[in-house]
């Protein structure tokens, strides 16, 4: 069963609607290692675009025991968001036409980017992403799961593997491994190191159990001492397989 704990948070008009609009289902990224649905809330006009991932369709991973991917899509933007990274889309856990499930807002990409020139730029919003997904110890973020848009925005998506209490950090953006902090990135690190003993941490209890949470706040702490992006290491593939 999920939790519902949106409303501690203010949402404007559309995400109100997404969490609590009715939804409707009009098709499924079959390419997706979960089911993944794409589906439409409603709202008197065209309708919202969103991405439904139900709980009822996910596989079991034996790394990855605890909660459900929902409920790590749903940190994921708890963090980006009361952190200050603004790079996962907004994002609920609500009931569906399947049941339970993470619903997150449709984003459309610049069709002009090619992605393959894109994510090897360096770039200050791929930077934030690289810091965030250090952070939230992603170990999955692909060339496809980064979301350049037509006003100039980046966002990320697909973080359901997230907040292990190993060091599991894999992804393509390795442009500033070992690489100094800048002031601004130390400040974002300082407020997600405040929310975890607030507002942020008793969402996160919810969602994650107490050991992730400890390491989530011991790796914040990290990079907070070293002042350096972390580097890959010998000990886990440094990069998702396939990488797109």
């Amino acid at each position: 069963m999920l939790t519902v704990i949106e409303d501690r948070f203010l949402m404007d008009e559309t995400q109100s609607l997404i969490a609590d609009a009715p939804m409707k289902i009009t098709g499924r990224l079959v390419d997706a290692s979960n089911a993944t649905m794409l589906a439409t809330i409603e709202d008197g006009a065209d309708g919202i675009k969103v991405i439904y991932k139900p709980v009822a369709g996910e596989r079991p991973l034996w790394d990855f025991p605890h909660g459900t991917l929902a409920d790590r899509e749903y940190a994921a933007y708890l963090l980006s968001s009361l952190g200050g990274f603004h790079v996962v889309p907004f994002t609920v856990l609500r009931e569906g036409p399947f049941g339970p499930g993470a619903v997150q807002q449709w984003i459309e990409i610049d069709p002009e980017v090619d992605l393959i020139e894109f994510f090897q730029k360096k770039l200050s919003a791929l930077r934030k992403m690289a810091l965030f997904d250090a952070v939230i110890n992603n170990t999955d973020r692909k060339i496809g799961h980064i979301l350049p848009t037509r006003e100039g925005l980046v966002y990320g998506c697909d973080h359901g593997v997230t907040f292990h209490e190993e060091d599991k950090l894999r992804t393509v953006l390795w442009q500033w491994a070992g690489k100094s902090l800048h002031d601004e990135e130390r400040e974002l690190l300082g407020i997600v190191s405040r929310a975890l003993d607030s507002e942020l941490g008793d969402a996160l209890g919810v969602l994650l159990i107490e050991s992730e949470i400890n390491a989530l706040k011991r790796r914040t702490n990290r990079l907070l001492e070293n002042n350096l992006f972390p580097e890959p290491t010998q000990d886990w593939p440094s990069v998702p397989w396939p990488p797109f």
